[in-house]
């Protein structure tokens, strides 16, 4: 059979047109022949996202980014097209994650899927879409403060090294130098007492010898005096000594309650004055006897009768 000139042309065409179409999607990262669904996100800065981006779920490419533009609603932000093969369900509640790829730059996107029994997400829908914090991000969020701690510690450096060359005048620095001098004096004067000490040291070695010996002997003696002691009966003595003072203690309670006749003389008042009056009137009969001894005392050769006297010292004299 014989085709005729027409339907070649035709059939021509038409394979054009579908290469065509295949071309043009696939330039715009459609795959005809791979099943694939529509998912839309959106962001405020997606600086380092371009079309054909890798769209990645668990580290595993799914997908391509295949359009970006604004809203178009006034409110700046951008709205991300996005294809991911369809043999990978998950749910609405899904996120889109926009990350870094590296250190120069770059930047994809990665669907963190969610498993919580909600509705599975299907064609045309749309994801939240969130920023994870590059490398350069989180570097500059840890050094902004340190910079601005450095600059602060800056400016305290700076006017501590200014209040230090105010302190240190020339004056200050000449006296710092005598000081310094003086130190260096004092180190080798230190230097001759070591050198003069190492000479007497050397000289008096026997000397030092005998003494340690001694010490030596004293500490031997005295921790023989030590042991003498403990080994003494002290258990003894001690016990003798508690009995000594609890005889003390029967005598003393004795004396407290009037038995004996020191404790009568304590506890007896009556017996007590009786013997302070009687020891007055033994000192008035003392005192008297001194200044009238012959009231006492007659003495007479002859039988002269002796006189008398009354309690005043006044002779009394006999009637006839």
């Amino acid at each position: 059979m014989k085709i005729s000139r027409e339907v070649k042309v035709g059939a021509l065409v038409l394979s054009g047109i579908v290469l065509f179409i295949y071309g043009f999607n696939y330039l715009k990262g459609k795959d005809l022949f791979n099943p694939s669904d529509t998912f839309y996100t959106e962001y405020n800065n997606v600086e380092g996202l371009v079309p054909s981006t890798p769209v990645t779920i668990n580290g595993l490419k799914v997908g391509k980014v295949t359009g970006i533009g604004f809203k178009g609603d006034g409110s700046g932000k951008l709205s991300i097209e996005l294809m991911v093969d369809s043999n990978f369900e998950f749910s609405k509640n899904s996120k889109a994650e926009l990350y870094e790829t590296g250190l120069i730059g770059g930047k994809a996107i990665a669907i963190i899927p969610a498993f919580d029994g909600a509705e599975t997400a299907e064609d045309g829908d749309f994801l939240e879409g969130r920023v994870k914090a590059g490398l350069t991000e989180l570097v500059n969020q840890r050094l902004t403060p340190l910079q601005e701690k450095i600059e602060i510690m800056m400016v305290g450096a700076d006017s501590l090294l200014s209040n230090i060359n105010d302190v240190f005048d020339a004056k200050t620095k000449e006296n710092l130098r005598t000081s310094v001098a003086g130190l260096n004096d004092v180190m080798q004067n230190f230097k001759s007492t070591s050198s003069s000490l190492k000479t007497l040291v050397a000289l008096n070695q026997e000397k030092l010898n005998t003494t340690l010996d001694n010490v030596e002997n004293i500490s031997s003696n005295l921790s023989k005096t030590t042991n003498e002691l403990a080994e003494a009966d002290l258990k003894q003595t001690i016990k003798v000594l508690e009995s000594t003072i609890q005889n003390f203690n029967g005598i003393s309670a004795k004396i407290n309650s009037g038995e004996g006749s020191i404790g009568k003389l304590l506890k007896d008042e009556g017996l007590y004055d009786n013997l302070e009056g009687a020891s007055l009137q033994l000192e008035q009969l003392l005192q008297d006897m001194k200044l009238n001894p012959k009231r006492y005392v007659h003495f007479s050769l002859f039988g002269k009768k002796p006189k008398r006297y009354d309690a005043e010292g006044n002779e009394i004299k006999d009637e006839d």
